[in-house]
């Protein structure tokens, strides 16, 4: 008599967008996903956020697009990625308030629309330590949850991360703040904005480069709102400088003075903006490994990276796809060396092409670190815009990269 088949139960650590786009993508009608999440859910918050053509296309794969449809997503056409033959990359680069994309998630890894079990959410559970070869969490109330597989998706502060690769692995300064910033684009009719330079309500994403700052700056919520991204040197920023903090009140005067010599129309768009938060960017180095027994970590906790590509939420959905992919080949009844297999399967597909796009967004924005463990990429602009954005899944990546090396990983 054979063994009876049971339901494979996947635990994922953080309701996030590197949680949530996981827990869709592993929808399966012999599967129970259970989401911790820590906060309670009640605002997810952020200014714009970029899901790249490597990205996209997953999602449309997923057959998710409905539930993004309705927060207004924007197709960004000024940046629209083509190859160097002319080739559009498969699909456009579409931006998202960070809100609206979270929601969506959400609806999408909970509904009843889409094919599987939908996914159960728990909130206000923090995760307070894991034994991974056991395949069990410990929340801060010393609840103990079990699971098949237990997903590590709790962010560059991640918990599970220093149980995986047993030694604290922390986030590093990268000598860069961030100044975010969402304005109501009818806050900007009056402004003196050259129309050939900037029209807020047009699906354009615009820079303003110089020196050792520059702005991105774009619209979101179908050309309702402005989202800008102002980077400065840590130097010039009051009040971030702490190692128990990275997230300070910003101050409009010090993003005025830090932007003197820019155009007035665009010290204008600072004025407009309802607040002005600052972020210290931190990003953190290649990990050793990002599975061990029955526990793999994917998005921030495996690969946290700075913006300078646009990638951070884009790897996320890489991730999520590639563990799709891989425990797809899992027999019915799993042994925990299954399990490890393919866990192991999804990290040797991921981890250079992560980390290589993680090291070129630092290069991007100063100087290799010493603990880069060697100089600048080897990959210029072109050659990395067709390596991020020519993608179409972990098992067709893998293939193509078989005998390969790539520089700079």
């Amino acid at each position: 008599m054979g063994s009876i088949s049971k339901d494979l139960e996947i635990v994922i650590v953080g309701g996030g967008i590197a949680g949530l786009a996981t827990a869709i993508a592993l929808r399966a009608p012999d599967r129970i996903i259970t989401v911790l999440e820590r906060s309670h859910m009640l605002k997810e918050t952020g200014a714009l956020i970029s899901l790249q053509p490597n990205a996209s296309k997953l999602v449309s794969s997923w057959g998710i697009d409905p539930f993004l449809a309705d927060y207004g997503p924007m197709a960004d056409k000024a940046l629209r990625v083509l190859s160097q033959d002319g080739q559009l990359y498969g699909a456009d680069r579409m931006l998202y308030h960070r809100q609206d994309l979270h929601t969506a998630l959400r609806n999408a890894a909970t509904s009843t629309e889409l094919a599987g079990r939908p996914a159960g959410i728990r909130v206000g559970c923090a995760v307070k330590s894991c034994d991974a070869e056991g395949g069990v969490v410990t929340l801060s109330s010393g609840e103990t949850v079990k699971a098949d597989i237990i997903i590590g998706a709790d962010g560059i502060h991640s918990v599970l991360r220093t149980d995986v690769v047993s030694r604290p692995w922390p986030a590093l300064p990268t000598g860069i703040s961030a100044y975010r910033m969402l304005v109501p684009v009818e806050l900007l009719s009056d402004i003196a904005v050259p129309n050939e330079v900037l029209d807020p309500a047009s699906p354009v994403t615009t820079m303003v480069v110089g020196a050792d700052r520059r702005v991105i700056m774009g619209p979101g919520r179908n050309g309702n709102v402005f989202g800008i991204v102002a980077l400065v040197p840590d130097s010039t920023c009051e009040g971030i400088q702490r190692d128990d903090s990275w997230v300070a009140e910003g101050s409009l005067d010090s993003l005025l003075e830090v932007y003197q010599g820019f155009p007035e129309w665009l010290l204008e768009i600072f004025k407009k903006a309802p607040d002005h938060a600052l972020w210290q960017l931190r990003d953190i180095d290649p990990l050793s490994t990002w599975t061990r027994g029955r526990v793999i970590l994917i998005g921030d906790a495996a690969h946290a990276m700075l913006p300078t590509q646009g990638q951070g939420a884009s790897q996320s959905f890489e991730d999520a796809e590639a563990l799709r992919a891989y425990l797809a080949e899992l027999p019915s009844t799993p042994s925990s060396e299954d399990i490890q297999g393919a866990l192991k399967q999804v990290f040797d597909a991921r981890y250079e092409r992560a980390s290589l796009i993680q090291k070129y967004s630092r290069d991007q924005a100063k100087p290799p670190k010493a603990t880069d463990g060697g100089g600048a990429t080897a990959l210029n602009p072109a050659e990395f815009m067709d390596y991020n954005c020519n993608y179409n899944g972990a098992k067709a990546w893998v293939a193509s990269r078989q005998g390969q090396s790539v520089g700079g990983a």
